[in-house]
């Protein structure tokens, strides 16, 4: 409308945007859309009340995420992370994690405040795909913590990636232990007595050994 001004209505395509980026995340990651689904554009746009523009600039941000992948026809589906991803992902994890714990021990022998109520949650995380996010999160606290901008941004860059990854893993151990909960904060807590009372060497290694625990689960993901 003549008079209004030119950004008059970004606020809203932006709200509208980053749910359906949001409700979209989620409903992939919790396993709702699988593997290869195909999300057209339309059928995305019913289920979820909106036009199809948010939904468009939604499935491009999450392609970026390495989520969603276009076919050379310009549909859209759900990434499906071959074995090949899973062991790239693992050697990431297994490079830039044990590395950042280290460089943060001395900071979390300080306050490891941030851990502490990250473990609390876990323990009582309401669903595996909360449980997943606060996973992910523990680990990205002790990223935080190292002070090294670089390696905290390629994993960040990674993150998305990491939790379609560990949410499929989560899922997986929880059908052969139902004990993935229990699990988790039991070996974050061995990890945070580590950062308390350990050298940095030892954390070092710690990290490494606990990332290691996940390499057997790869080969029985479905």
């Amino acid at each position: 409308m003549l008079g209004e001004s030119p950004g008059f209505e970004a606020p809203s395509i932006l709200t509208r945007t980053d749910e359906t980026i949001r409700r979209l995340r989620r409903d992939i990651l919790d396993g709702g859309s699988p593997p290869g689904t195909l999300l057209a554009e339309a059928s995305v746009a019913r289920q979820l009340g909106v036009s199809r523009v948010p939904v468009r600039e939604a499935l491009f941000a999450l392609e970026r995420e390495g989520l969603v992948e276009f076919s050379a026809t310009g549909r859209a589906y759900v990434r499906d992370l071959g074995s090949k991803d899973l062991e790239e992902l693992y050697l990431l994890r297994l490079a830039l994690e044990p590395l950042a714990a280290r460089l943060a021990t001395p900071r979390l022998q300080r306050d490891a405040t941030a851990l502490e109520q990250n473990i609390h949650a876990t323990e009582t995380a309401a669903s595996l795909q909360e449980l997943t996010g606060l996973d992910l999160d523990f680990h990205q606290i002790a990223l935080e913590a190292s002070g090294h901008q670089r390696l905290l941004r390629l994993w960040r860059s990674l993150r998305s990636e990491l939790e379609l990854w560990l949410a499929r893993l989560h899922r997986t151990h929880e059908l052969q232990t139902q004990d993935t909960r229990h699990a988790t904060a039991e070996s974050h807590r061995e990890l945070l007595n580590a950062f308390l009372s350990q050298s940095p060497e030892t954390v070092e290694r710690l990290m490494r050994v606990h990332i290691q625990g996940w390499r057997e689960w790869l080969p029985t993901l479905p």
